[in-house]
C-alpha cells in the first residue's frame, strides 16, 4: 500500500493487532516504506496529542483499553470464589475496568493485593471486561502512603500526616479516583522516581473526613498497614464453630473460677481461683487455679481462622475500638469465659508454700463455667470493706483466699526483685460522639497486682512444662541491656548523685536500689525514663535467654490465647506435649517457629506505634482549644534539635524547638542527655520541671509545638548569641552570602 493511511485506519488496525502496534508493525501492515515513514510518525504523534493513541515503550496503544500485557492487583475473592483484579496501568477516561483471572493448576496460590503481571484478552461480560492469566508474581510493593488530599486545577497533592514529615506527594488529575479536597486519602507511589520536583502518587482509597472523631484510630490503622476486615468466608467459617463438647476434659464445672477484668473489657479470656492446701507437709501454702479459653480447640493448625490469626499477630487496642485477631463469635463468644456458660479451658493448677514460692504445678485440658464475670474497682472495694450485692456472697470463699495466695506471691516477688519501674499509664475516655471527654491516669489497684501475679506464674509454668518434656516453643525473651546502654544510665545516675555499682553482673535488683535511691527525689523521675530506656525490648524467640525484665529465666505467653498468637502456639505445644488430641504443633510449624517468632514480633511492634498514634492524636485534638494555655511538665526527651516535654495534666508529649531556647548555642551530650546552654549555663535533663506554653496543636498528626517559659522555677534567660567557651565557630554573615551566591551561578548554569 503506497498512499499514508487515513488516522481511523491506524486507529482500527491497532485495536485489532493489540500485539502489533509499535512503529514498524504500522508501517510493515500498510506497506509503508522509505520516506514514507516520516509522515506516518508525524500522524503517530497527532493521533498521541489527541489522546487517541498513548505511546509506551515504543508501542502505541488506545487509551481507553488495557496493553497486551499489564500490571494487576489482586482483588478480594467475590461470594462465588472468583479472582478478580484492577490494573495498575489504567489512564483512560472511561470506568477502570475489571479483569477476571483465569487459574490454571499449576499456578500459585494469590492472595488480595498480590500484584502480577498478566496476558489480558477483551470480552465481553457484564461484570469484567478482560480475562486475565498469570505471567509471574510480581514481587515488590510499592510505597504506601496516607495523607490529606489537597484539590488543585492540575491534580492535586498529598500532605503528610506522619509527625515531623513535611514531604508531599503530587497528584495527576487522571490519579485522583474522585477523592475530594480535604479528605483523607490512602494512596501509592506510581510511575518512575522523578529526579528533580515531588513524586507522583495514585490514590487508591478514600477514607473520609480526618477531622471526624472516630477518624483517628482510623488513620492509624491504615497508617500502620493493619488488617482490620475479616474475609467474608473466613466469618463463615467462625459461625459454623460450636461450643466443645466435654469428652474427654477434665470437669472444673463446680469450681468457683471467676474472672476479673476492666469494667469494659471486651472479652474475657482467663479465670481464677485458690484455696489453702490441705497437704499436712505443705503447711500455710495455697493452691491456685488459672483457666484460660482453649482457642486452639476452634482455631486448627492451617485453617483459614489460623491463617489469618498469625497474619494479625495479635489484637490492637484504641480508645474507640479494637482490632481483634480473631472475628467476634470465637473472641467475644465461643472462646469468652462468660459467666455461669459451659467453656472449654486450658487449666493449670499450682501449690504454692507459704513463701509464695511454687512447689509444683499440672496442667489439664477441661471444662469450666465462670461463677462470676466481676471488674477491678468492684473486687478491690470488696476486699477494702465495702462489697456490693454481687460480690458479697463470693468475699468468704472466692477473694479471700485468692488474696491469701497473692500475698504469699508478693513475699516471693520482693525476694525475686523484677525490675519496678514507677510509670504511670494514660488512660483516654471518650465522649459518645467520639470525642475526649477526659485524660486519667490509670489508678493501680491490688486487684490488678493480684491478676498480673498469677498470670506471671501461670506463663512460668507453661514454660517449666515445654522445657521438661523437651518441646519447642516461643519463649517470651527479654535481654538484659547492652553495656553502652547502661554506660549511659550510670552517668545520668552519677551526674544525679547516685550510685550504680560498676563492675558486676548486672541483676534487677541493682537497678531497683537505683530507684530506690532516687524515689522521692527531684531525679525520680528522670532515673525512672533513663532506666526504661536502658531496656532492650522484649520479643518472641525459640531460643530461651530468659526475661531480665521479670527476673525469670524460663517464660512464655500462655494466657492470652484470644489476642495473641504467640500463646496459642504455647496451648498447641502444651497439647503436642501431654497428647491431648490432633490439633497440637504440626510438624510445618515447628519447622519456622523461628518464622513466626519474627512475625508476630513486628506484629506487635506495629500494634504497639499504632496505639501510641493514636493516643498522640487524641491527645493533640483534646488539646487544640487551648492553645496559649500555660501547663507544668518534666523533660521526657532530648534531642540535637530540641528538648521533649511531658505534661502533668494529660501525660502529653510536645518538641520544645532548639531555636525557641534562645540564640546562645546549647552542646547536646547524648551519653548525660542534656542540652547545655554555653553562655547562660542553662542544663536541660531527663526529669527536669518546666513549665511550658501550648503553641501549636496539629490534631492529624499528633504534634505538639511547646514554649520554654521556666525550669525548676526559675524563668529562663535566653543568651544574646556571643559565644564562650570552645563551642563551634558560628558561620559569618559574609561567607554565607558568598556562599549563596555561589550556588545561584551553578543554578544559573545548569
Amino acid at each position: 500500500m503506497k498512499r499514508i493511511p487515513t488516522k481511523q485506519e491506524i486507529l482500527n488496525w491497532i485495536s485489532d493487532n493489540p500485539t502489533l502496534t509499535n512503529k514498524r508493525d504500522i508501517a510493515r501492515a500498510f506497506g509503508i516504506k522509505g520516506a514514507a515513514r516520516i509522515d506516518l510518525k508525524r500522524i503517530l504523534r497527532e493521533l498521541e496529542a489527541e489522546g487517541h493513541l498513548q505511546k509506551r515503550n515504543k508501542t502505541y496503544r488506545d487509551p481507553d483499553k488495557l496493553p497486551p500485557v499489564s500490571i494487576l492487583q489482586i482483588l478480594a475473592p467475590d461470594m462465588n470464589g472468583d479472582l478478580f483484579a484492577r490494573p495498575l496501568e489504567w489512564h483512560g477516561e472511561a470506568a477502570e475496568p475489571k479483569v477476571l483471572l483465569i487459574h490454571k493448576s499449576s499456578d500459585p496460590a494469590l492472595g488480595e493485593n498480590d500484584r502480577i503481571l498478566a496476558r489480558l484478552s477483551e470480552v465481553k461480560d457484564e461484570d469484567h471486561q478482560y480475562e486475565g492469566r498469570l505471567i509471574r508474581r510480581i514481587g515488590t510493593n510499592p510505597i504506601r502512603l496516607l495523607g490529606v488530599f489537597r484539590k488543585y486545577s492540575d491534580g492535586g497533592r498529598i500532605l503528610p500526616i506522619d509527625k515531623g514529615s513535611d514531604k508531599e506527594w503530587q497528584v495527576n488529575e487522571r490519579d485522583i479516583n474522585g477523592a475530594k479536597d480535604g479528605e483523607l486519602v490512602q494512596a501509592e507511589r506510581s510511575g518512575p522516581k522523578n529526579r528533580m520536583g515531588l513524586p507522583n502518587a495514585r490514590i487508591v482509597n478514600r477514607l473520609g473526613d480526618p477531622s471526624q472523631p472516630r477518624a483517628v484510630s482510623l488513620i492509624a490503622i491504615h497508617q500502620h498497614d493493619i488488617p482490620d476486615q475479616f474475609p467474608d468466608e473466613l466469618i463463615a467459617e467462625a459461625d459454623k464453630a460450636k461450643p466443645a463438647p466435654l469428652g474427654k476434659r477434665e470437669d472444673l464445672r463446680e469450681m468457683l473460677l471467676i474472672t476479673i477484668d476492666p469494667a469494659d473489657a471486651r472479652d474475657h479470656d482467663d479465670a481464677c481461683y485458690a484455696h489453702a492446701d490441705d497437704d499436712p507437709k505443705n503447711k500455710g501454702g495455697h493452691v491456685v487455679w488459672v483457666a484460660i479459653a482453649d482457642v486452639a480447640h476452634y482455631v486448627t493448625p492451617g485453617s483459614e481462622l489460623d491463617i489469618e490469626a498469625r497474619k494479625r499477630g495479635n489484637s490492637t487496642y484504641f480508645p474507640d475500638r479494637v482490632v481483634p485477631m480473631l472475628p467476634d463469635r470465637l473472641s467475644g463468644d465461643l472462646c469468652s469465659l462468660h459467666e455461669g456458660v459451659p467453656r472449654a479451658c486450658m487449666a493449670v493448677r499450682m501449690v504454692l508454700d507459704s513463701s509464695g514460692n511454687k512447689i509444683s504445678h499440672r496442667f489439664c485440658r477441661a471444662m469450666m463455667k465462670s461463677a462470676a464475670s466481676l471488674n477491678y474497682e468492684e473486687v478491690q472495694a470488696a476486699i477494702d470493706g465495702e462489697p456490693n450485692d454481687k460480690v458479697k456472697p463470693l468475699l468468704s470463699p472466692v477473694l479471700e483466699p485468692l488474696y491469701a495466695a497473692y500475698y504469699a506471691l508478693r513475699e516471693a516477688r520482693k525476694h525475686r526483685q523484677p525490675l519496678d519501674l514507677d510509670l504511670p499509664e494514660r488512660r483516654i475516655e471518650l465522649s459518645d460522639d467520639g470525642n475526649v471527654k477526659a485524660v486519667n491516669f490509670k489508678e493501680r489497684l491490688d486487684a490488678h497486682r493480684m491478676i498480673e501475679e498469677f498470670m506471671v506464674l501461670a506463663n512460668v509454668a507453661a514454660a517449666e512444662e515445654l522445657v521438661s518434656k523437651r518441646t519447642p516453643l516461643l519463649f517470651r525473651v527479654h535481654e538484659e541491656p547492652s553495656p553502652e546502654k547502661l554506660d549511659a544510665l550510670r552517668k545520668v545516675a552519677v551526674s544525679a548523685g547516685l550510685v550504680l555499682a560498676k563492675g558486676q553482673v548486672l541483676q534487677t535488683r541493682h537497678l531497683n536500689n537505683l530507684l530506690t535511691q532516687a524515689a522521692g527525689t527531684e531525679f525520680s523521675e528522670q532515673i525512672n525514663l533513663s532506666t526504661l530506656r536502658s531496656m532492650t525490648q522484649a520479643y518472641y524467640g525459640r531460643e530461651n535467654f530468659g526475661h531480665f525484665g521479670l527476673a525469670l529465666k524460663n517464660y512464655a505467653h500462655f494466657t492470652s490465647p484470644i489476642r495473641r498468637y504467640s500463646d496459642l502456639i504455647v496451648h498447641r505445644a502444651l497439647i503436642t506435649a501431654n497428647k491431648w488430641g490432633s490439633d497440637g504443633l504440626q510438624p510445618d510449624e515447628i519447622e519456622r517457629l523461628e518464622e513466626t517468632a519474627k512475625h508476630i514480633s513486628d506484629t506487635e511492634r506495629r500494634s504497639m506505634m499504632a496505639e501510641r498514634d493514636t493516643t498522640d492524636r487524641y491527645l493533640a485534638a483534646y488539646l487544640s482549644e487551648r492553645i496559649g494555655a500555660e501547663f507544668n511538665g518534666r523533660i521526657s526527651g532530648i534531642a540535637k534539635f530540641g528538648v521533649f516535654a511531658r505534661l502533668d495534666e494529660t501525660g502529653a508529649d510536645g518538641l520544645i524547638p532548639i531555636r525557641t531556647l534562645g540564640r546562645e548555642y546549647f552542646r547536646y551530650d547524648p551519653d548525660n542527655q542534656t542540652l547545655t546552654g554555653e553562655e547562660t549555663g542553662l542544663k536541660l535533663g531527663l526529669g527536669v520541671p518546666v513549665t511550658v506554653r501550648l503553641a501549636e496543636s496539629v490534631a492529624v498528626t499528633g504534634g505538639l509545638i511547646l514554649e520554654l517559659l521556666s525550669v525548676d522555677g526559675k524563668a529562663i534567660s535566653k543568651g544574646s548569641g556571643r559565644r564562650s567557651g570552645k563551642g563551634p565557630v558560628r558561620r559569618k554573615a559574609n561567607k554565607s552570602r558568598r556562599k549563596t551566591a555561589k550556588i545561584k551561578r551553578k543554578t544559573a548554569r545548569n
